[in-house]
Protein backbone atom coordinates (compact mmCIF):
# COMPACT_ATOMS: atom_id res chain seq x y z
CA UNK A 1 0.00 0.00 0.00
CA UNK A 2 2.82 2.43 0.82
CA UNK A 3 4.39 2.11 -2.60
CA UNK A 4 1.05 2.61 -4.35
CA UNK A 5 0.42 5.78 -2.31
CA UNK A 6 3.88 7.07 -3.18
CA UNK A 7 3.33 6.37 -6.86
CA UNK A 8 -0.01 8.20 -6.79
CA UNK A 9 1.79 11.19 -5.26
CA UNK A 10 4.36 11.08 -8.07
CA UNK A 11 1.72 12.45 -10.41
CA UNK A 12 0.93 15.42 -8.18
CA UNK A 13 0.80 16.41 -4.51
CA UNK A 14 -2.52 15.51 -2.95
CA UNK A 15 -4.49 15.31 0.27
CA UNK A 16 -5.52 12.01 1.83
CA UNK A 17 -9.14 12.12 0.72
CA UNK A 18 -8.21 12.51 -2.95
CA UNK A 19 -5.55 9.78 -2.70
CA UNK A 20 -8.06 7.39 -1.17
CA UNK A 21 -10.57 8.14 -3.93
CA UNK A 22 -7.94 7.53 -6.63
CA UNK A 23 -6.88 4.25 -5.03
CA UNK A 24 -10.49 3.10 -4.70
CA UNK A 25 -11.18 4.00 -8.32
CA UNK A 26 -8.05 2.14 -9.45
CA UNK A 27 -8.96 -0.98 -7.48
CA UNK A 28 -12.59 -1.06 -8.57
CA UNK A 29 -14.66 -3.43 -6.42
CA UNK A 30 -11.61 -4.37 -4.34
CA UNK A 31 -11.23 -0.73 -3.29
CA UNK A 32 -14.66 -0.57 -1.68
CA UNK A 33 -13.37 -2.35 1.42
CA UNK A 34 -10.51 0.12 1.95
CA UNK A 35 -10.59 1.51 5.48
CA UNK A 36 -10.80 5.33 5.35
CA UNK A 37 -8.20 5.68 8.09
CA UNK A 38 -5.73 3.40 6.34
CA UNK A 39 -4.60 6.09 3.91
CA UNK A 40 -3.88 8.56 6.73
CA UNK A 41 -1.96 5.98 8.76
CA UNK A 42 0.05 5.17 5.63
CA UNK A 43 0.74 8.85 4.94
CA UNK A 44 1.89 9.34 8.53
CA UNK A 45 4.31 6.43 8.25
CA UNK A 46 5.63 7.71 4.93
CA UNK A 47 6.15 11.16 6.46
CA UNK A 48 8.05 9.70 9.43
CA UNK A 49 10.19 7.72 6.99
CA UNK A 50 11.07 10.92 5.12
CA UNK A 51 9.40 9.80 1.90
CA UNK A 52 6.70 12.50 1.87
CA UNK A 53 6.34 15.99 3.26
CA UNK A 54 3.13 17.51 4.49
CA UNK A 55 1.99 21.10 4.08
CA UNK A 56 -1.20 22.92 4.99
CA UNK A 57 -3.48 23.39 2.01
CA UNK A 58 -4.26 26.88 0.85
CA UNK A 59 -7.48 26.23 -1.02
CA UNK A 60 -9.21 29.39 0.12
CA UNK A 61 -11.89 27.60 2.10
CA UNK A 62 -11.90 28.55 5.80
CA UNK A 63 -13.69 25.33 6.78
CA UNK A 64 -10.87 23.35 5.12
CA UNK A 65 -7.90 25.34 6.41
CA UNK A 66 -6.57 22.28 8.25
CA UNK A 67 -6.40 20.07 5.14
CA UNK A 68 -2.94 18.64 4.63
CA UNK A 69 -1.36 18.17 1.23
CA UNK A 70 1.32 15.53 0.80
CA UNK A 71 4.17 15.57 -1.72
CA UNK A 72 7.08 13.26 -2.46
CA UNK A 73 10.56 13.96 -1.20
CA UNK A 74 13.57 12.97 -3.33
CA UNK A 75 13.80 9.79 -1.25
CA UNK A 76 10.14 9.10 -2.03
CA UNK A 77 10.80 9.58 -5.73
CA UNK A 78 13.69 7.10 -5.54
CA UNK A 79 11.50 4.55 -3.77
CA UNK A 80 8.79 4.87 -6.45
CA UNK A 81 11.40 4.29 -9.17
CA UNK A 82 12.70 1.21 -7.34
CA UNK A 83 9.16 -0.13 -6.86
CA UNK A 84 8.37 0.25 -10.54
CA UNK A 85 11.56 -1.60 -11.50
CA UNK A 86 10.92 -4.46 -9.03
CA UNK A 87 9.98 -7.79 -10.60
CA UNK A 88 9.32 -9.94 -7.54
CA UNK A 89 6.66 -12.56 -8.11
CA UNK A 90 4.33 -13.95 -6.95
CA UNK A 91 2.87 -11.11 -5.00
CA UNK A 92 0.60 -12.00 -2.09
CA UNK A 93 -1.96 -9.65 -3.65
CA UNK A 94 -2.27 -9.02 -7.38
CA UNK A 95 -3.95 -5.71 -6.57
CA UNK A 96 -0.51 -4.26 -5.80
CA UNK A 97 0.74 -5.03 -9.30
CA UNK A 98 -2.45 -3.59 -10.76
CA UNK A 99 -1.89 -0.40 -8.75
CA UNK A 100 1.67 -0.27 -10.03
CA UNK A 101 0.36 -0.26 -13.60
CA UNK A 102 -2.31 2.36 -12.85
CA UNK A 103 0.09 4.64 -10.98
CA UNK A 104 2.82 4.29 -13.61
CA UNK A 105 0.38 5.27 -16.35
CA UNK A 106 -1.30 8.08 -14.41
CA UNK A 107 1.95 9.75 -13.41
CA UNK A 108 3.66 8.86 -16.70
CA UNK A 109 6.45 7.23 -14.70
CA UNK A 110 6.70 4.12 -16.86
CA UNK A 111 4.93 2.32 -19.67
CA UNK A 112 2.54 -0.26 -18.14
CA UNK A 113 3.11 -2.60 -21.08
CA UNK A 114 6.86 -2.55 -20.38
CA UNK A 115 6.22 -3.30 -16.69
CA UNK A 116 4.10 -6.29 -17.73
CA UNK A 117 6.87 -7.44 -20.09
CA UNK A 118 9.44 -7.27 -17.28
CA UNK A 119 7.19 -9.34 -15.01
CA UNK A 120 6.63 -11.85 -17.83
CA UNK A 121 10.39 -12.29 -18.32
CA UNK A 122 10.80 -12.97 -14.60
CA UNK A 123 7.95 -15.49 -14.56
CA UNK A 124 9.27 -17.28 -17.62
CA UNK A 125 12.70 -17.51 -15.98
CA UNK A 126 11.15 -18.98 -12.83
CA UNK A 127 8.93 -21.33 -14.82
CA UNK A 128 11.98 -22.69 -16.64
CA UNK A 129 13.79 -23.23 -13.33
CA UNK A 130 10.83 -25.06 -11.78
CA UNK A 131 10.33 -27.21 -14.85
CA UNK A 132 14.02 -28.18 -14.77
CA UNK A 133 13.74 -29.02 -11.06
CA UNK A 134 10.65 -31.16 -11.75
CA UNK A 135 12.50 -33.08 -14.45
CA UNK A 136 15.37 -33.74 -12.02
CA UNK A 137 13.03 -35.24 -9.38
CA UNK A 138 12.57 -39.02 -9.33
CA UNK A 139 9.17 -40.17 -10.63
CA UNK A 140 6.64 -40.53 -7.84
CA UNK A 141 8.59 -38.24 -5.52
CA UNK A 142 6.39 -36.08 -3.24
CA UNK A 143 8.34 -33.05 -4.46
CA UNK A 144 7.00 -33.52 -7.99
CA UNK A 145 3.47 -32.67 -6.88
CA UNK A 146 4.62 -29.46 -5.20
CA UNK A 147 6.63 -28.47 -8.26
CA UNK A 148 3.61 -29.19 -10.47
CA UNK A 149 1.57 -26.80 -8.31
CA UNK A 150 4.21 -24.10 -8.73
CA UNK A 151 4.22 -24.62 -12.51
CA UNK A 152 0.42 -24.30 -12.65
CA UNK A 153 0.49 -21.11 -10.57
CA UNK A 154 3.18 -19.56 -12.78
CA UNK A 155 1.23 -20.49 -15.91
CA UNK A 156 -1.92 -18.89 -14.49
CA UNK A 157 0.05 -15.75 -13.61
CA UNK A 158 1.43 -15.63 -17.16
CA UNK A 159 -2.12 -15.80 -18.56
CA UNK A 160 -3.16 -12.95 -16.27
CA UNK A 161 -0.17 -10.89 -17.42
CA UNK A 162 -1.22 -11.51 -21.04
CA UNK A 163 -4.66 -10.13 -20.16
CA UNK A 164 -3.01 -7.09 -18.53
CA UNK A 165 -0.90 -6.53 -21.62
CA UNK A 166 -3.95 -6.68 -23.90
CA UNK A 167 -5.84 -4.21 -21.71
CA UNK A 168 -2.97 -1.72 -21.43
CA UNK A 169 -2.08 -2.03 -25.12
CA UNK A 170 -5.71 -1.26 -25.96
CA UNK A 171 -5.65 1.72 -23.56
CA UNK A 172 -2.47 2.99 -25.27
CA UNK A 173 -4.07 2.62 -28.70
CA UNK A 174 -7.17 4.51 -27.57
CA UNK A 175 -5.12 7.36 -26.09
CA UNK A 176 -3.14 7.65 -29.35
CA UNK A 177 -6.40 7.92 -31.32
CA UNK A 178 -7.42 11.01 -29.33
Amino acid sequence: MQDAVLAMLAKEPSHGYRLRARLQQSLGPLGASMNPGQIYVTLGRLEKAGLVVCEQADDGLPERSDRKVYALTPAGQQRVAAWLAEVNWPKPDLAEFHLKLVAAAAARLADPVELVAAQRRELLRRLHEVQQAALAEPAGSPGVLLLEGVVLRLQADLRWLAACERAWSKADDESEDR
